[in-house]
């Protein structure tokens, strides 16, 4: 029953109906473009500062419990937004949304994969991940769909409520979840000794460090570049309502790319790193196309990032030998994190001078260099 709970867990934790409707809860609160923007930098900074720390603790203490804490911080946050809606109550959201989102990085996948290897099961890791990262898609879509209605009949109260409801069940599904890790011993247990520990397999261990860092940039990129694909149908000429068929599209693509993860785990690594390439090229050619069927080719590369970086994440776990792997894979996560803002800023600045075709071109472009490394850390 392992496997179902997982399913479980990420779809819960993704159907939240506030995702779609925060942003005009926002405008509707009388909070300014400066304001919104200032409380996702408050999301983002949270997230980065407590990822490792909490990776740490989920390795010294308990991977389960971390994930059934997670969604009730979040919940709190989604009823704190809902009852009392003010700049200071949504940035101490984001704070606790941001810690949500610390907590259980990390867990999840260390927990998952360790109790799939007690099962002998651990070679079905790409196969569960790249299933669950669909899942969670497919909870974001339904939450999409959802919130209207909801919110047609209920307002924010009904939204925010639901939300609630869906952070208290992911939690309580949490407390389900098996844990049969071997206790850390005394040494192994203290929580600065797991830190050190992950922090030294992570920088010593060559293969481990390259497997890091694609699964920060494999994943980084194109899942920031997806916020921006709106903007690029409209660059388009698209109608808003084309626009959100075309995003409906890009979201397919992701979602089969992750259903497909398990039979690219057993890709040779020159098929592996030209899959990435090929997704770049798929990518640059469709945003430089200047035509509808371009969103085409945008979603075979985003299915295909989506892919890849499921099995780079596998590979992580494969490689990690030491009692920190929550810690170490949280390490990945800051990447992610880092290489995400640093996406945003780029996008940010070049979209002033460039269009957004040839911005999302420039972007890609270091998949090429993504690739050879790929190249390299599956032939050790």
């Amino acid at each position: 029953m392992l496997v179902p709970k997982l399913y479980a867990y990420t779809f819960l934790g993704e159907f939240i109906l506030l995702y779609p409707v925060y942003t005009l809860l926002f405008m509707d609160t009388g909070l300014s473009v400066a304001e919104t923007s200032s409380l996702l930098i408050i999301w983002s900074v949270t997230g980065m500062v407590l990822e490792v720390p909490s990776g740490a603790w989920a390795d010294a203490v308990s991977r389960r419990l971390l994930l059934c804490l997670g969604p009730l911080l979040a919940g709190a946050g989604f009823a704190l937004w809902t009852i009392a809606p003010s700049y200071w109550a949504f940035a101490v959201g984001f704070v606790l949304w941001g810690a949500e989102g610390a907590l259980v990085s990390g867990a999840f996948e260390a927990l998952s994969y360790e109790e799939l290897e007690r099962l002998g099961q651990e070679g079905r890791y790409a196969t569960v991940m790249g299933r669950a990262e669909s899942v969670g898609l497919v909870a974001v879509a339904a939450s999409m769909g959802l919130a209207l209605p909801v919110f047609a009949a209920g307002g924010y109260p009904a939204v925010g409520v639901a939300s609630v409801l869906a952070c208290v069940l992911c939690a309580a599904t949490a407390l389900t979840l098996p844990e049969h890790r071997t206790p850390p011993t005394a040494a192994e247990g203290s929580y600065l000794a797991v830190l050190r520990a992950g922090f030294n397999e992570a920088r010593s261990d060559r293969r481990v460090l390259d497997a890091l860092l694609l699964v920060s940039f494999v994943t980084a990129i194109w899942g920031a570049l997806e916020e921006y694909v709106p903007y690029l149908g409209a660059e388009t000429g698209l109608s808003k309502t084309a626009i959100q068929v075309v995003t409906l599209v890009v979201w397919l693509g992701a979602t089969a790319g992750g259903l497909l993860a398990g039979t690219a785990q057993r890709m040779p690594a020159r098929a592996y790193a030209l899959t990435i390439g090929a997704a770049a090229v798929a990518m640059a050619a469709g945003a430089l196309s200047g035509h509808a069927a371009g969103f085409v080719l945008i979603a075979v590369a985003f299915g295909a990032f989506q892919m890849t970086g499921v099995v780079a994440d596998a590979r992580l776990q494969e490689r990690i030998t030491g009692p920190a792997r929550a810690t170490v894979t949280s390490v990945a996560g800051l990447g992610e994190n880092l290489v995400t803002l640093a996406v945003y800023a780029v996008y940010g600045a070049a979209s002033s001078g460039l269009s957004h075709g040839a911005t999302f071109a420039l972007l890609v472009a270091p998949y090429v260099l993504i690739a050879l490394l790929a190249l390299g850390s599956r032939r050790q």
